[in-house]
């Protein structure tokens, strides 16, 4: 089991960027696959970005390709979310999220038991 912590939410005008942070807790992060998802207000939880335990395989939401960038450091113990042309739909409390299983289905939230508490981002337009 991991804990994971998020970081580098913030306000950010429409276009701007913000780079969030997940630390994991586990000296077995490198077992984790990883990946981020948000939840804006009155709307379900939605997959934003996935990376594999040694991020050989990284997949996007349509929504965030091309704009956002997932990226992991195992040696760290963290992984990141680069998030470049933020557009005012972009606002939501963004979550970080593992599992130690492997195989498809990453983009459902139902497959990863481990969580962390979720940080704000707000994009003004």
């Amino acid at each position: 089991q991991v804990l994971l912590l998020e970081s580098g939410g913030g306000l950010v005008q429409a276009g701007g960027s913000l780079r969030l942070s997940c630390t994991s807790s586990g000296r077995t992060w490198s077992s984790y696959s990883m990946a981020w998802f948000r939840q804006a207000p009155g709307k379900e939880r939605e997959f934003v970005a996935f990376i594999s335990p040694r991020g050989g395989t990284t997949d996007y939401a349509d929504s965030v390709k091309g704009r956002f960038t997932i990226s992991r450091d195992n040696a760290k113990n963290t992984g990141s979310l680069q998030m470049n042309s933020l557009k005012s739909e972009d606002t939501a409390v963004y979550y970080c999220a593992a599992r130690l299983i492997s195989g498809t289905a990453w983009r459902r939230k139902e497959n990863y038991d481990q969580w962390g508490q979720g940080t704000q981002v707000t994009v003004s337009s």
